[in-house]
């Protein structure tokens, strides 16, 4: 696996010697370097990371892990590691099975470097409450999951969470709004935020101006079927945004940067 940047775009105050030429070989080091969140962060800046095939599809049998290819991979594992916090709705962490963050010595050591939490924490988004207390999102992690929720949700699922460790915050009313979201993370004083999905909530953060950031790995399959898009909303929405670099992996994949245009 080669990463080759072929097409980085800086204002000329963003630009700096230390950056990336196109057409050069880029380390771990430097694809942090391009993926650094915004300095001085005044509120929660979330980025979404999404992968799809070259026809649109999000999943190829059923999973976005179908599409996955190593240079995903590779990226997957740094915007992990350069978050306070992994914002992720209930309908993906089922779909995938997910665990707590799982980070190398040398990752964590990094993250405390550079005054980050040792590991994210996932917060994950259900109105219904609707996680097992049981799976591995709970039982399979160092740091234990937050889970934002609705004062309707089911009073038994929420107490087991509470009792299986799981910090449960209930909003009013019977659906989570962004607003919910951003005020959640900007209590538990997380600024840095990588939204894994899915497309409800990804939609969701779109419709309301909320989505500050997309990182989108193009992976080089086509796949055709009923699968979906990586947004899903009542409404269409309108937000311009702004490439900021396109690398190449030798098997075709690309991983492109878009951020929100001010």
């Amino acid at each position: 696996m080669q990463l080759l940047d072929i097409g980085t775009y800086f204002t000329s105050e963003q630009a700096t010697a230390s950056m990336p030429t196109i057409g050069s070989i880029l380390d771990d080091d430097a694809i942090r370097a391009l993926h650094a969140y915004p300095t001085d962060l005044a509120r929660p800046w979330i980025r979404t990371n999404f992968v799809a095939s070259i026809d649109g599809s999000v999943t190829a049998n059923g999973k976005s892990a179908g599409l996955g290819t190593p240079a995903d991979a590779r990226l997957f594992g740094i915007l992990r590691e350069l978050c306070d916090a992994v914002l992720v709705g209930a309908g993906t962490a089922r779909a995938e099975n997910y665990g707590g963050v799982s980070l190398s010595d040398e990752a964590t050591a990094r993250r405390v470097e550079g005054g980050l939490a040792p590991i994210p924490t996932i917060v994950v988004v259900t109105a219904s409450g609707s996680i097992d207390a049981d799976s591995r999102l709970i039982t399979d992690t160092d740091v234990k999951p937050v889970v934002v929720t609705t004062t309707a949700a089911d009073g038994s699922k929420v107490a087991a969470l509470r009792s299986a460790g799981a910090t449960v915050i209930e909003v009013s009313g019977e659906s989570v709004s962004t607003g919910d979201i951003i005020a959640t993370l900007t209590d538990l004083g997380f600024h840095r935020i990588l939204c894994e999905g899915g497309p409800g909530l990804f939609g969701q953060l779109v419709s309301d101006g909320a989505a500050d950031e997309l990182c989108l790995t193009v992976s080089p399959m086509l796949v055709a079927g009923e699968a979906g898009r990586i947004a899903h909303a009542g409404d269409a929405s309108d937000t311009p945004m702004q490439r900021t670099h396109v690398l190449g992996d030798t098997d075709g994949t690309l991983l492109t940067r878009w951020v929100r245009r001010p």
